[in-house]
């Protein structure tokens, strides 16, 4: 690996850092060797945390000449994630610590999508956040691994966690930012959503953080298996998104895929809403003017 930090001299953002450590490693195998990288880019060593309370942090000095990396003991892909994020804060010159020399994050840190405005100290987590998806999932590769998949199904999502080892919900979100399709997953515990990530083109979820999982939903099925992906199925749409009464309401579809300790995951699948005939809106038309004038 011929990376050094000379490479990314003058990249500040994660966008930036990234391309270049692209540029210079073309050939960057998956899943990318991400404690060979933080070896090359001046990181000495990889050690356990046992710092209650946080998932990873960094120790380095002033001038970011080099550094370590603390890592809370756990799974392979979630680790993996933890490090790349430090990473992303000893590559980031403007990333500037709460205690001097040290990054210490916890385990929201590393969900962190947004940050309050003025907020120096989240949007900091949101960009070693936005690193780490980066160089974890280079979108190049990201882009070919989700063009091989045609209908949307989290059998993908566990494919791409798979080969990229990286966790489940990071799959997820990559999975939806890069699909074609417009797609939504919602991540339940314990019966409430507790996050979702749509595509651009995913109509807003009217379910907020926090409430409880819609009791008609297919989550709630007695038939699921854990950890095995569900059958794709059509559910009602005003369970999800805000229908207008006065409009055609689109397909949509749920599927199912429940992990350990009372989470899951919960694709939904927008269709396109089919063209109405003449024939049909002359009759719709009708019928709204007779509803809205008293007329029967």
């Amino acid at each position: 690996m011929p990376i050094s930090r000379k490479d990314l001299a003058d990249a500040g953002s994660p966008e930036a850092l990234v391309k270049r450590i692209l540029k210079a490693e073309p050939n960057l195998p998956v899943p990318v060797p991400i404690q060979e990288l933080c070896a090359r880019l001046g990181i000495l060593r990889i050690e356990e945390l046992d710092t209650d309370g946080f998932e990873g942090g960094l120790v380095t000095d002033a001038k970011r000449s080099e550094g370590t990396i603390l890592a809370k003991r756990g799974g392979e892909p979630r680790r993996r994630f933890t490090i790349a994020h430090e990473l992303g804060h000893f590559l980031m010159a403007h990333h500037v610590p709460d205690q001097p020399g040290r990054f210490l994050c916890k385990s929201s840190d590393l969900l962190r999508l947004t940050a309050k405005e003025g907020d120096e100290r989240q949007l900091r987590e949101v960009e070693a956040n936005r690193f780490a998806t980066l160089v974890l999932m280079p979108p190049h590769l990201l882009r070919e691994a989700v063009a091989a998949f045609r209908e949307p199904d989290l059998q993908h999502v566990l494919a791409l966690a798979r080969d990229f080892a990286v966790g489940k919900e990071a799959a997820a979100r990559a999975y939806v930012q890069y699909h074609p399709e417009r797609i939504a997953i919602v991540v339940a515990g314990n019966g409430r959503v507790q996050r979702c990530y749509r595509s651009l083109s995913f109509p807003t979820i009217v379910c907020g953080v926090g409430s409880p999982v819609p009791t008609r939903s297919r989550y709630h099925s007695s038939s699921h298996r854990p950890n095995i992906a569900g059958d794709i199925a059509p559910c009602s749409p005003d369970l999800w998104i805000d229908v207008r009464r006065d409009l055609r309401a689109p397909g949509l579809s749920e599927q199912v895929y429940l992990q350990q300790n009372g989470f899951a995951m919960i694709l939904l699948r927008l269709e396109p809403v089919p063209e109405e005939s003449a024939e049909e809106r002359r009759l719709e038309e009708g019928w709204r003017y007779r509803f809205h004038s008293g007329r029967r």
